[in-house]
């Protein structure tokens, strides 16, 4: 179902988005008579059995039989929901989707659309200083130092942010946006002293953070000077717009090889992750600026089941390692560990050995768990009981954490192997272990009273609330129709109500207009139960 768009609107889009011009942006197409061949995006081939047909605005593969228009296409390829597909060539097309709001949503909507139109005006700013400005001498000569190549350059939109107090507040000013909104936008900083602006970016190499559809939203900046007292890296700071525990680096660009390859390598750096990209290792992300969250796994989850995490040699790369355990198991990802031999990280490890090489590298990952093993007995003095009972207790903490009881007798033995004791002592050892880490610990207290004092059972959500919330949750393609339809005030139960609203919300649908629950409905309006029997 294509979803509950107007009609009309749907029409619009569609010839405002010429499918060769579309398709030909994603994958190369080569002209074949009236129509274009290429090798097909959804399925492996190797000749073209991929046409688009422009007369009639229509794709088709006659390997895999995948074919539509191009919104079937972009819904496919970004493995998007279909009114995300449409919003995505809308926005391309700047076609208006017009949607009910209160002034406070009419303000919110308009505060990130400038955050947004300020991160691309100044991505263009830095990436013009980099290219062409005295400005961003130091910045290229550390690019070629890195061997950054002028493609890597373009397509990662680095840039170069000058050494002075007052570019982006003078640039600010030129362009008429109001600092305020420029300092909302991390960009620039006030003096509480004096009211006075001044740079968050000063001479540094910048690399900008981009959401899933491409667009700058954060910035991440590297200090090229040798000073040790500045900090190596200044990152954005948290925006209407950016969230650093949800978003990843260089997901925009690798979004389709996670979908062709069945797994994501994640290494630490930018530069870590435009070396792999560069040289052909194309499904790899980096989290921004903080430690793997459980935002970034369910995020990976979507496109991926198994992820190889592939960090820094040195210690802390390796503690990281061991810190994303807990998120990763809890999204249900398999986890497998690629380690790069010291003293080198994923970028120079390619540089010295080549893409194949790191590709051969990560093929060889092992599981986390045996990974995990071999870090404990080699940090640890495993000829002493000391450093026995620390391994037995390391391992069996981390394996009860996944439930998995097969997982867990399986490393109870390989660790008395390891170890040198007889399983049957190593399995006692991991039945101690907790059988799970919670998320948030509780007090003692707090978890009696909650015990003792259950709270009443709330009503059920009668028949007809009942099924609307089935529709919500388990038909995405009626979001669209239901937005345009239904009023909450309409719904009587609590709980119904609330599970809607985050419903919408969770479907990034929250700008319509909610009114207080036993508002009058408006005249005219068919009720709950014409909706939806």
């Amino acid at each position: 179902m294509s979803g509950f768009f107007d009609p009309t609107l749907l029409d619009r889009i569609r010839s405002a988005s010429e499918i060769v011009e579309i398709i030909g942006g994603y994958i190369p197409l080569k002209r074949a008579g009236a129509n274009f061949v290429a090798l097909c995006p959804f399925h492996r081939e190797k000749s073209p059995s991929f046409n688009v047909n422009p007369q009639k605005q229509i794709f088709y593969c006659f390997g895999c039989h995948k074919g539509g228009d191009v919104f079937s296409f972009v819904k496919e390829y970004e493995n998007l929901p279909f009114p995300d597909a449409v919003r995505r060539l809308a926005e391309r097309a700047k076609i208006p989707i017009e949607t009910v709001q209160s002034p406070g949503q009419q303000q919110h909507a308009h505060v990130k659309e400038t955050l947004l139109k300020i991160h691309e005006q100044i991505t263009q700013r830095w990436q013009n200083a980099l290219a062409t400005e005295a400005a961003g001498n130091a910045a290229r000569e550390y690019l070629k130092k890195r061997g950054v190549s002028d493609e890597a350059v373009k397509i990662f939109r680095l840039g170069a942010a000058p050494e002075v107090w007052d570019d982006t507040v003078n640039w600010a000013r030129s362009k008429g946006f109001d600092l305020a909104l420029v300092e909302q936008a991390g960009l620039i900083i006030r003096k509480e002293e004096t009211g006075n602006y001044y740079d968050r970016f000063r001479g540094r190499l910048i690399f900008p953070i981009c959401d899933e559809q491409g667009r700058p939203i954060g910035f991440s900046g590297r200090i090229l000077s040798g000073d040790e007292k500045i900090a190596k890296y200044v990152n954005s700071p948290e925006t209407p717009i950016f969230t650093k525990g949800r978003v990843m680096f260089g997901l925009d660009k690798s979004k389709r090889a996670l979908l062709d390859d069945g797994f994501a390598i994640i290494c630490e750096g930018q530069l870590d992750l435009i070396a792999c990209y560069m040289a052909g290792v194309q499904n790899v992300v980096a989290p921004q600026g903080t430690a793997l969250t459980g935002d970034h796994t369910r995020i990976l989850k979507r496109y991926v089941d198994e992820v190889v995490l592939c960090f820094d040699s040195d210690n802390a790369g390796q503690k990281a390692t061991v810190r994303s355990l807990d998120s990763l198991i809890a999204s249900g990802l398999s986890i497998r560990v690629a380690i790069v031999p010291a003293p080198h990280d994923p970028d120079s490890f390619i540089k010295a050995n080549g893409g194949e090489a790191f590709k051969q590298l990560v093929g060889r990952a092992e599981g986390f768990f045996d990974y995990f093993l071999g870090r404990l007995c080699a940090t640890n003095d495993i000829t002493t009981d000391k450093g026995r009972l620390a391994v037995l207790e390391s391992m069996a903490e981390a394996t009860r954490k996944t439930g998995n009881s097969v997982l867990v007798d399986t490393y109870a033995q390989k660790t008395a192997l390891r170890l040198g004791v007889k399983p049957d002592a190593a399995r006692a050892e991991f039945r101690k272990a907790p059988a799970k880490t919670p998320v948030a610990r509780e007090s003692a207290e707090e978890f009696s009273a909650q015990q003792s004092a259950p709270e009443p059972e709330a009503p059920r959500p009668n028949a007809t609330e009942f099924w609307l919330l089935k529709l919500v949750f388990n038909h995405d393609d009626l979001i669209e129709f239901l937005i345009a339809h239904l009023d909450p005030a309409w719904l009587a139960h609590a709980g119904a109500h609330e599970l809607i609203e985050r419903r919408l919300d969770a479907a990034g649908l929250s700008t319509i207009l909610w009114m207080p629950r036993g508002a009058a409905l408006p005249a005219g309006e068919p009720g709950l139960s014409q909706l939806v029997l």
